[in-house]
């Protein structure tokens, strides 16, 4: 056999020649190089937050708008103009939100002391699990020192739900600098979605990439737009079931709760955590007994289950179903990096990016039938 055959057939057996066999050091210094990289652009991305983060905020609801400017230019109204209204239309429902949440918010914030001493007469059943606590911490640390208490307080269980709900509210009334950059780049954005569309798909070198650019960006728009719209729609009628079972149960302020709610369940595991908290909170306050304040709660618990177990994936379907894992981990990244509005924009994200995966790097595996 020739050399050239036994090359061929090096190749045609998976023994080609990869960058790690050729020059190994070479392979290291390509990994380091890249690693430096991203390791800066994400320090890049925390100094740079003020500007960043309004500026793909608004990129991203413009995505979401986009279908419906679209729709508008077909039927003659000028972009500018369903640009400007659109975003009046997001003002006025982030106004309604912060009317609908900023009275009870603040009086509940207000009362966070009277709150914490009534939740704590209530919940004296904590005191034997917390003495537990501090017996087991004696016995496994004897010589250690324990001249601050192990503090298991009602306080330290209402910080995590205030610690949500402050950062929420915030979200719905940035500094003032952050929200003008977040309107203006909106406005910007969506009224002029289709000439940046073309001026990014034009900066590609040839027809190919230009095809998968207009593909990348297409699908994009297509899954999150979907996406998005279904699960809107889903938490808003969970929003109103919440207010609901809320005001048949007595919970005062049910209105402000189910739009809590709505709000909340935007930001995976973290949201729904917070809304369970604080709707046992508010039980506890207001009822007389334990198993009264678990109702809402538990109300909750079992419409979140069968929303995210099968409402969402039967609706969603299979093709946009994110992981567990991937979402879990977006939203640590995400929330890292810029707080409770990365939190809030670590699914679209996500989103965004498998569908960019998806198209640059396409699965050979072969389609079954059905």
């Amino acid at each position: 056999m020739d050399a050239p055959s036994a090359v061929r057939g090096q190749r045609s057996n998976g023994l080609d020649d990869t960058p790690l066999r050729r020059d190994p050091w070479a392979f290291a210094t390509q990994l380091a190089l890249i690693g430096i990289f991203i390791l800066l652009f994400i320090g890049f991305l925390q100094l740079a937050r003020f500007v960043f983060l309004p500026v793909v905020a608004a990129a991203v609801i413009g995505i979401l708008m986009g279908p419906i400017s679209d729709r508008a230019a077909a039927r003659g109204v000028p972009q500018p103009l369903s640009a400007l209204l659109l975003v009046l239309l997001l003002v006025g429902i982030l106004s309604l939100l912060i009317l609908v949440l900023a009275a009870p918010v603040s009086d509940w914030v207000g009362k966070a002391p009277e709150i914490g001493a009534r939740l704590k007469d209530k919940l004296w059943l904590l005191d034997y699990p917390i003495q537990a606590m501090r017996d087991l911490r004696d016995v496994l640390n004897p010589g250690g020192d324990h001249s601050a208490p192990l503090d298991f307080g009602i306080s330290n269980l209402i910080q995590p739900a205030l610690g949500l709900l402050t950062p929420a509210i915030g979200f719905v009334t940035p500094a003032i600098g952050q929200l003008l950059i977040f309107l203006g780049t909106l406005f910007f954005f969506v009224s002029a979605r289709v000439q940046l569309r073309r001026g990014i798909v034009l900066l590609l070198p040839n027809g190919d990439a230009r095809l998968r650019g207009l593909r990348v960006i297409h699908d994009a728009e297509a899954n999150l737009t979907a996406y998005f719209a279904t699960v809107s729609v889903i938490y808003f009628a969970e929003g109103v079931l919440v207010a609901l079972a809320s005001s048949i149960i007595g919970l005062p302020n049910a209105v402000a709760w189910g739009a809590l709610t709505f709000v909340l369940s935007f930001i995976p595991y973290l949201g729904p955590g917070a809304v369970i908290i604080i709707l046992f909170s508010v039980g506890v306050i207001h009822f007389p007994s334990i198993t009264h304040a678990l109702i809402a709660p538990i109300v909750y618990i079992v419409m979140a289950t069968v929303e995210g177990n099968f409402i969402t994936p039967a609706v969603v379907g299979r093709r946009l179903t994110l992981t567990p894992l991937a979402v879990f981990l977006s939203l640590v990244f995400w929330a890292w990096l810029w707080g409770p509005i990365g939190a809030f924009l670590a699914t679209p994200l996500l989103t965004i990016g498998l569908v960019v995966a998806g198209q640059l790097f396409p699965s050979d595996k072969p389609v079954l039938p059905e």
